[in-house]
């Protein structure tokens, strides 16, 4: 009896050894269809916004790219050239003045956004009667049209008879020339932007402050921690994550910064707030050189991406996610 139950147990396990090799690849093949039929799945949700994607965004990439190796008037077929565009661009002193022209809108135009989204949000971050009206006030600039924002701060900016200059002449002081005035022209775009974009930052910091767990807030007042205090060393901390959205989307608009400057100042005066993307504009459909004008905005391009990864790598260094 032991005999026969040893030589059946053998007898399966020889059927067992000869059907495993046949086995794996019959196991291979099905996860391969499941995988298959996964990443088909995945596509077909990504379709929708994926093929939008790729026609605007990266095949405009694409095209500029090779138009930045050509000289081209738009007209006329484009000439290769290479990378001689790019060597054009390095060496113009005018490229320099137009980037540094956008490195000083955002140095004026990031502070002040944010210290007064900043101080906005705390504001209606409190028990404050109205609050939900003034939040959407404070926002309605934001989906506002920038010509008409544009529009409307030129007329407030107006040297000879603007709202801002009257004011101040009626406490006796003499306004500037604004807009007019190459020394006034770019803080008059930067306060425009900050204004217009005030609701926006705003926002995302009263979300922010509003994921803050008042129980820390409570404690640090409990072991005497004044308003300063608790704002410095519990909310900013706490607040970093969405610091951190902020700063990096608001970089990223103000190295494109051109709706305000093409309305209210077109570049000038005397080319005092001619910024990268408005050069962009005007050597492609002023000049003709869009070969140039392509190059610039890989220029561009590779300058935001560069400023972006370094924030992304620094942010292990100041943005608290506990």
């Amino acid at each position: 009896m032991t005999a026969l139950i040893g030589d059946a147990a053998a007898e399966v396990a020889g059927r067992g050894l000869e059907e495993t090799p046949a086995a794996t690849p019959r196991r291979t093949r099905g996860r391969r269809a499941r995988r298959l039929r996964y990443a088909l799945t995945v596509l077909a949700f990504l379709l929708p916004s994926a093929v939008p994607l790729a026609l605007f965004v990266l095949g405009p990439m694409v095209a500029a790219a090779w138009i930045s190796l050509t000289e081209w008037n738009l007209l006329a077929p484009a000439k290769w050239v290479g990378l001689e565009n790019y060597a054009n661009l390095l060496t113009d002193p005018e490229t320099a003045d137009v980037f540094l022209h956008t490195l000083y809108y955002i140095v004026g135009y990031l502070p002040l956004v944010y210290v007064g989204g900043l101080a906005i949000a705390l504001a209606l971050n409190t028990a404050l009667k109205g609050r939900t009206l003034l939040r959407g006030v404070y926002f309605l600039p934001v989906i506002t049209s920038w010509i008409v924002v544009a529009l409307v701060w030129r007329w407030l900016l107006n040297p000879s008879n603007g709202v801002v200059n009257t004011v101040l002449a009626f406490f006796g002081i003499e306004g500037p020339g604004w807009w007019t005035d190459p020394a006034w022209a770019m803080p008059s775009i930067i306060l425009a932007s900050a204004w217009k974009d005030l609701g926006f930052v705003m926002v995302v910091l009263l979300a922010g402050l509003q994921a803050i767990d008042p129980e820390l807030i409570d404690a640090a007042r409990v072991d005497g921690a004044g308003w300063w205090r608790r704002l410095f060393s519990v909310t900013l901390p706490l607040l970093s994550p969405a610091t951190f959205f902020v700063v990096v989307i608001s970089l990223i608009n103000g190295f494109q910064v051109f709706d305000q400057v093409y309305a209210m100042t077109g570049g000038g005066p005397g080319g005092a707030t001619q910024v990268v993307v408005q050069q962009i504009y005007d050597l492609t459909f002023r000049y003709g050189r869009a070969g140039e004008a392509s190059a610039l905005s890989w220029l561009l391009f590779i300058v935001i991406l560069a400023v972006t990864v370094v924030q992304i790598r620094g942010q292990r260094k100041w943005v608290n996610y506990g």
